[in-house]
């Protein structure tokens, strides 16, 4: 295997920079990969191979002159197709939506490129960001690299399997309900959730307005933080955009890789375990709440009875405000057209481009968050929920009160075979346990690999919480703990599928 697939990004960005290796010679090693690999993984949707070297040789010609360069500078990254970006289709996993190419980028996309990434290409996703294990794709499913029978998570499966095969280095993905840190859990890999408003929107199709949120995906603690920093901030282009200064992310993940957490007070979510959890998963947890001891941390056990309440009320109101996001896509002015013979009505033309262009995950959602905000069934449905999104963000509130961090597993078990959950969506809603609380509250979070289960060899994901705006907290404590433990992708020099 090339070693430059196998390089952090940090490693990758500081040999550019100092001309060891050139920003094209990276990107061709990691597209050489793609072209490798991807047949079995099936991580990308579309690869941008002329735009990916162009803006390479940007780079290069940057660091030729002397002009200065961004910390990420060169680095390739694979963008989760839901995030709008110019000369590249924008599908969202949807036959609805094929082939189209918006006309704008998405501020994260903008931010990207500013900074000189290499936007390798798009990577596949559950339909409409809406799933658990990607296999909702129009397109077909994406694999874990760990076991091409299993699935990578969702929605963002594609980016996190794109990590794992060492497509990447670097990806963007977005967490309605866990879509970041499911996937990361499963595949060996960090995914981080920041705060609601922290990372703008503008240019990300929306499922579920108060709750979608994009961040960062890497193989490292400090890798996310470095990408965090380059995709967070202020935009006014979106109106839930927190204008507030950047969390100090790459230097709380520096100072916690020293291993040092005396002091921080990390409290244990007594309502994320029993029944449901596979005991292996438990194993991992416990064995990582006890290196988290071992570095210093104070170690609290916390009761957050509302939690319990967490999963239904996701299931009510991300689906509501998805039935409503959802009505834009009426075949008058974008994505495909079904029926328009000239003897049809525009009411007749809609409902056979819906019903053609979204798949079954889709029309369900729709359907339970339509029913949801009906006339006589809006308070007893839609606004119950929402008092329990309430209920979460005060006992977060209060949590936050005794401890710095709130730890958990972020999956309640390891990734299970595609095909398993398919025609059961109550199991497969449950692979959110875990992850829906702190998309409830706006919180941020972040899935850090703790092992493997001793029971299937599969990866397991250690979350951790902080408060609002404070995501230095959780990026010090999980790059403490990565420290100690060691980076687990690096457990599998040859993963599945990756020959």
């Amino acid at each position: 295997m090339n070693e430059l697939i196998r390089s952090t990004a940090a490693e990758l960005a500081a040999k550019i920079a100092s001309r060891e290796v050139s920003a094209v010679e990276v990107a061709q090693a990691h597209l050489d990969r793609i072209g490798e690999v991807d047949g079995a993984v099936h991580a990308f949707l579309h690869v941008d191979t002329e735009g990916a070297l162009r803006a390479a040789r940007a780079v290069d010609d940057d660091v030729a002159a002397g002009r200065a360069v961004g910390p990420l500078a060169g680095v390739p990254l694979a963008l989760k197709d839901v995030l709008t970006a110019r000369g590249m289709p924008t599908t969202c996993g949807s036959k609805l939506l094929e082939g189209w190419q918006p006309p704008y980028d998405a501020t994260v996309t903008r931010r990207l490129r500013e900074a000189g990434i290499v936007i390798l290409g798009k990577t596949n996703m559950d339909e409409f960001a809406m799933g658990s294990s990607t296999e909702n794709s129009a397109f077909g499913p994406t694999r874990n690299p760990w076991d091409l029978d299993r699935i990578p998570g969702g929605s963002g499966g594609g980016s996190s399997a794109s990590l794992a095969a060492f497509e990447a280095p670097l990806a963007i993905g977005t967490d309605t309900g866990g879509s970041i840190r499911q996937p990361g859990a499963v595949t060996g890999t960090v995914g981080v959730k920041p705060t609601y408003g922290g990372v703008s929107r503008y240019g990300l199709v929306a499922f579920s307005s108060s709750l979608d949120q994009a961040g960062p995906c890497a193989r490292t603690v400090l890798d996310a933080a470095l990408l965090h920093e380059v995709i967070a901030g202020h935009d006014p282009l979106d109106s839930t955009s927190i204008d507030a200064p950047v969390p100090p992310v790459v230097a709380a993940a520096r100072e916690g890789a020293t291993g040092d957490l005396t002091g921080v007070r990390v409290g244990v979510v007594t309502q994320f375990s029993g029944d449901g959890y596979q005991p292996g998963v438990l194993r991992s947890f416990e064995a990582a709440v006890a290196q988290l001891k071992q570095l210093g941390a104070e170690i609290v056990e916390v009761s957050c009875p509302s939690f319990d309440y967490a999963l239904p009320a996701y299931y009510l109101i991300a689906p509501s405000e998805a039935s409503s996001n959802l009505a834009r896509f009426d075949s008058m002015r974008y994505g495909i057209r079904v029926g328009d013979d000239g003897t049809r009505s525009a009411e007749e033309v809609m409902s056979l481009t819906r019903e053609a262009g979204f798949g079954a995950e889709v029309k369900r959602r729709i359907m339970i968050g339509t029913y949801a905000l009906s006339s006589g069934y809006y308070d007893a449905y839609y606004g119950s929920a929402q008092k329990v999104r309430t209920l979460i963000t005060r006992d977060f509130e209060r949590a936050f009160g005794e401890v710095d961090v709130l730890v958990s597993p972020t999956t309640p078990t390891t990734a299970f075979r595609i095909g398993e959950r398919t025609d059961d969506p109550i199991a497969m809603y449950k692979a959110d346990l875990c992850t829906i609380p702190a998309n409830l509250a706006g919180t941020p979070a972040m899935s850090v690999p703790s092992g493997l289960s001793d029971e299937d060899g599969l990866p397991v994901g250690l979350q951790v919480m902080a408060p609002a705006l404070q995501e230095h907290r959780m990026y010090r404590v999980a790059a403490a703990y990565e420290a100690a433990r060691g980076q687990v992708i690096a457990d599998v020099p040859a993963l599945a599928g990756a020959r």
